[in-house]
């Protein structure tokens, strides 16, 4: 069985509250932790220990990101987390710096990651609707998919020399909103790339 750390990145508005995030955090822990998995949870708005983070990082197998998609990117709370400790964790317990050596200063840039055969998963939340992504004839994205989209995310944790789980995403969450086929969906998701 393997340890999994769930990060919820919700950042609370009035006009987002973090249900359904909390609500796919929550059914993330049952269904894990009922197939004999290891988990712990961190809830940004709540602050976090920076040490602590790190350990968990180190402890983690997998690592799922649950966030909502603000303005293309995630909130503004857990950019500040990645900014606290994955700088931290520059000094070996994510990577050993970004790679790079005196003798080959140019060359491989964000190879130093020592976090090899952990793997990541990313779980959205958006308010745009899945028509919107991989169409050429769509205004906004212009073709492109969620993973274009959140490709500094898949960056950051590609840095730390961890490989990806296939993303899930919610779409539609404010307009015409389908929860339990979310619900439904991210059962499936789960079951399907971590297993019992």
């Amino acid at each position: 069985m393997s340890n999994i750390l769930i990060i919820n990145a919700h950042h609370h508005y009035s006009f987002a509250e973090g249900k359904l995030n909390g609500t796919l955090v929550q059914m993330a822990d049952e269904l894990l932790t009922a197939k004999g998995h290891q988990t712990r949870i961190v809830e940004v708005d709540k602050g976090w220990d920076v040490n602590q983070e790190l350990e968990n990082h180190q402890w983690a197998d997998i690592v799922i990101l649950q966030t909502p998609v603000n303005w293309m990117g995630v909130p503004w709370t857990f950019k500040k987390y990645m900014d606290e400790v994955y700088t931290a964790g520059m000094g070996g317990a994510l990577c050993n710096g970004d790679g790079r050596t005196e003798d080959a200063p140019k060359a491989n840039y964000g190879t130093g990651g020592t976090l090899a055969g952990k793997k990541y998963l990313i779980s959205l939340t958006f308010n745009a609707p899945k028509e919107s992504f991989d169409d050429p004839n769509e205004y906004l994205f212009r073709g492109k998919s969620v993973d274009d989209l959140l490709f500094p995310m898949h960056m950051n944790f590609r840095f730390f020399a961890m490989e990806p789980l296939e993303t899930f995403a919610c779409y539609d969450v404010m307009k015409n909103p389908q929860v339990e086929d979310d619900f439904q969906r991210f059962t499936q998701h789960l079951d399907a790339h971590i297993p019992g």
